[in-house]
């Protein structure tokens, strides 16, 4: 009889407690602790598959938990849950060791699935001591393809099924949404993890080089070619060729891929012997494909040949719930590349970030972050080291905006604030920027007016006359 996998769980909210014993105890041993001392106590005991934490908690915290887990049992998968303001401290944990988190409120569901993910991960790594190799390291595998919402978490779960079928993939979505990141997850999440992985953007190659990069040239093959050269997917034999915006090959250059992917073969230009080659290829595009080889601008054959397994991105304004971890993520990368310390983000400063479409996606977010760090004067990133036009360009609060990708309390913190920046701008402006009659007039004390002015980044002197 196969043994159960064994389950901690640990919150101070009796409702948690047995709403995972409910959930879980039917397949997995479920055993419960109120608060971290209790937990301490059950892992000095006994060694469990999972262990699932709250983040705040009176008395041990579960960063104490997860500090305890993995160092008794390096190979114990720890999920931690945390409330919308705790996100970063969720981020922290992760780098700590924690398999994932999970952020409250959430769908009976997503904890399931989340908890069966560690359990797996857990089995993989006991199967690999005993067969003497290494488990796949999903933390460092997915590094960068970040969020939790319901459209990443599908594109998550796509992206490790095509990892593990050996058959070309094509990733759709807009500019900036992370293709090539989800391009590298695929690799380094495959059988050919110990291979090259060669990325090439077809639209920044010049249209006379086209076949030359991609499938190399012999001696003498055009002006200038001195010397025999491999294209590349000879480079990546063996491995992965991520051909980024594919759908900008011209249609030539477009026939001769077509028989690579068909033959499993090239031919240099110039040369009349073929060369065996052994290539997954991802492609990706911000394009329709499936219009653009209506129009007869793109090759419906090939257009067949790459789609054998479609994942498409979302845009970022269709996640907005995973801005604020992404936000921790590149703050933390950034604050490394500069060698600067900061504490994370005002509350101002992320709703901020909240409301703003991001056209770009996350490429645009990763900007903004990275500008924020190199000017932030104080210990915190504020609303004011944001880029103007993120500042200045704020979606609506009402549904159908980014408010409703927020628990409900935030969502009335983000009209709030955003009615009162907008009410303090036009007072001030009205009274150019006097203090003391915009006070008056608004029926406040003028020293509260200050405050106010002071906790929503806005300068009197910005309005008064030049």
């Amino acid at each position: 009889m196969e043994t159960r996998g064994r389950v901690l769980v640990v919150d101070d909210k009796e409702n948690i407690l047995k709403l995972f014993a409910r959930l879980l105890g039917d397949t997995y041993e479920v055993t419960c602790a109120e608060d971290g001392a209790r937990a301490l106590a059950l892992v000095a005991a006994r060694e469990f598959d999972v262990v699932v934490s709250d983040v705040r908690m009176p008395g041990a915290d579960g960063f104490e938990v997860l500090r305890a887990v993995k160092s008794r049992y390096p190979d114990t998968e720890v999920v931690m849950m945390t409330g919308f303001a705790t996100v970063p401290d969720a981020v922290e944990a992760m780098r700590a060791g924690a398999f994932d988190y999970l952020q409250k409120p959430f769908l009976p569901d997503a904890a399931v699935e989340l908890v069966a993910r560690a359990m797996e991960r857990r089995r993989l790594r006991l199967q690999a001591e005993v067969l003497g190799g290494t488990a796949p390291d999903s933390d460092f595998t997915f590094t960068g393809v970040v969020g939790r919402s319901v459209a990443m978490q599908e594109a998550h779960r796509l992206i490790e099924q095509a990892a593990r079928l050996d058959i070309t993939v094509l990733l759709t979505g807009e500019t900036g949404t992370g293709k090539e990141l989800a391009a590298r997850a695929v690799h380094l999440n495959s059988a050919r993890r110990e291979r090259p992985f060669v990325a090439v953007n077809c639209g920044a190659l010049p249209a006379e080089l086209v076949e030359s990069e991609l499938f190399g040239h012999g001696k003498g093959a055009f002006t200038g070619a001195a010397q025999a050269k491999a294209g590349l997917f000879e480079e990546a034999h063996g491995g992965t060729l991520f051909l980024d915006e594919v759908g900008e090959l011209p249609l030539n250059a477009q026939v001769k891929l077509l028989r690579v992917l068909q033959e499993k073969e090239v031919r240099r230009v110039g040369e009349t012997r073929s060369v065996q080659v052994d290539v997954r290829v991802v492609a990706a595009t911000h394009r329709d494909l499936r219009a653009a080889a209506a129009q007869g601008r793109f090759r419906e054959d090939l257009f067949y040949r790459l789609n054998v397994f479609p994942v498409q991105l979302p845009p970022l304004r269709e996640r907005k719930e995973d801005i604020p971890v992404l936000a921790a993520h590149l703050l933390d990368k950034h604050c490394k590349a500069m060698g600067r310390t900061l504490e994370g983000m005002t509350p101002e400063a992320l709703r901020v970030l909240m409301g703003y479409p991001w056209p770009g996606n996350v490429r645009e977010l990763e900007n903004a972050v990275m500008r924020a760090v190199a000017v932030a004067t104080g210990p915190q990133v504020t609303e004011r080291d944001l880029p103007p036009e993120v500042r200045e360009r704020q979606e609506g609060a009402l549904p159908g905006g980014a408010a409703k990708h927020l628990p409900y309390r935030d969502a009335l913190d983000l009209a709030r604030d955003r009615f009162s920046r907008e009410y303090l701008t036009a007072l001030l402006r009205d009274f150019e920027g006097n203090v003391t009659r915009a006070a008056e007039h608004a029926g406040i004390e003028r020293e509260s007016l200050h405050r106010l002015l002071k906790r929503y980044s806005i300068r009197s002197d910005d309005f008064k006359p030049r």
